[in-house]
């Protein structure tokens, strides 16, 4: 028996690297009416093998239906696919070949790595595209150009700024993108989460 297992209380198991990510799923998951489904945050993307062998010797884990796992691809979406294909192996849990093809019963296994596409980013680009239209846009883009023209560098990760930067033109101001989520700032019914809403219900119908 393991001194601290990780408490397992859903029969749907969805893995993803933070808090950010636990509150956008929590918003996408309600959005979809999704249920019967627990978001665990693994705490970044370099902990999913330990974690994922911490999950499967949960004393619980038997009664685990379906696992999705959900990573940013960051510069490489092929290297973060086998990345998190290889913590499945690790844990002898089943791998699958591609993204968004669910493997094995009980668990069934499905991975997806984001923006999608097979295209390097993050969850932050994803929500930058949903919002692509927005008229506050123009005015993200005049912010990152205005900090390159004062001669400042820009912050070393371009999506997070413009998602801050976005959410600076809500209403409330100060909210993460998790917390922008639950509160519907991202306009989840936008084509762009079409390949993220799928997955969920894929693995979770």
């Amino acid at each position: 028996m393991l001194k601290n297992p990780i408490e397992l209380i859903e029969p749907n198991l969805l893995v993803v690297e933070g808090k950010d990510e636990v509150n956008f799923f929590k918003a996408l998951v309600e959005y979809l009416d999704l249920h019967n489904v627990q978001i665990l945050d693994i705490g970044g993307k370099f902990q999913f093998k330990s974690k994922l062998s911490a999950i499967s010797k949960s004393p619980h884990f038997n009664n685990i239906i379906s696992l999705g796992v959900v990573r940013d691809a960051d510069t490489d979406s092929d290297s973060a696919f086998q990345s998190i294909c290889s913590a499945l192996e690790f844990v002898n849990l089943p791998v699958p070949k591609n993204q968004l093809e669910p493997i094995g019963t009980k668990p069934k296994v499905s991975v997806i790595i984001l923006p999608g596409e097979g295209k390097p980013g993050m969850l932050e680009d994803l929500c930058l595209m949903s919002v692509s239209l927005d008229s506050s846009m123009a005015c993200v883009y005049e912010y990152c150009q205005c900090i390159q023209q004062t001669g400042l560098p820009l912050p070393k990760n371009i999506s997070k700024c413009k998602v801050q930067v976005f959410l600076a033109s809500r209403e409330e101001t100060g909210k993460r993108l998790g917390e922008a989520a639950l509160a519907g700032y991202w306009p989840l019914d936008d084509g762009a989460f079409g390949h993220v809403k799928k997955f969920l219900r894929q693995i979770f119908s």
